[in-house]
């Protein structure tokens, strides 16, 4: 899914432990998407999702339903 221009790039507030393992999270500027990236490799892919796919992704992780194995 290439050709998307994306806002500002942010990551989670809780990702400031210094490790350098993030994802970066911005909104697309002529489409109703959302983009995220590896901060450690922000000229790499962006993963791009509907911002109601996107809401139900948070809402699996947030619930739980989302675990390691």
């Amino acid at each position: 899914m290439g050709g998307y221009r994306f806002l500002t790039w942010r990551k989670a507030s809780r990702s400031s432990q210094g490790n350098g393992n993030c994802v970066e999270v911005a909104r697309a500027v002529e489409q109703p998407m959302i983009g995220v990236r590896d901060s450690k490799d922000r000229g790499g892919p962006v993963l791009v999702a509907t911002p109601s796919n996107w809401a139900g992704l948070i809402d699996a992780i947030s619930g739980g339903d989302l675990r390691r194995p």
